[in-house]
């Protein structure tokens, strides 16, 4: 069992496992068939508000982290994470996302959460 991440604008390969697409937006110029994924969960993304106030400046990034988490706390987004959490259980996930930033973006946020509840 393990959450990795990968840029969506990287290629898929075998080893990814689960692909799924974490974003709100599809990632610009990209096709089904190119991303390969098992499931677009654009509900378990941050919510539009917190990611235009976050954009992608890395000085934001804690405090991004701490409201996406508290965000993901929601029961309906609960929900998701369960659901990605019975995935990761069953073999490896690849969190999908679309950010240039690849330190800095929920897909990274999302996956903490991920292991955390995994090793919990």
């Amino acid at each position: 069992m393990s959450v990795e991440i990968k840029r969506a604008y990287e290629p898929p390969s075998p080893s990814d496992g689960e692909r799924i697409l974490v974003d709100r937006v599809w990632p610009r110029g990209r096709t089904r068939d190119e991303l390969r994924l098992e499931a677009w969960v654009r509900d378990v993304a941050p919510s539009t508000e917190l990611r235009r106030w976050f954009g992608h400046d890395p000085t934001r990034w804690t405090e991004f982290e701490r409201r996406y988490r508290e965000e993901l706390s929601a029961p309906d987004r609960r929900a998701l994470v369960d659901d990605l959490v019975a995935r990761a259980r069953r073999g490896r996930v690849t969190l999908v996302y679309g950010a240039r930033d690849t330190a800095h973006n929920q897909a990274r946020a999302l996956a903490n959460v991920i292991v955390e509840r995994l090793a919990g």
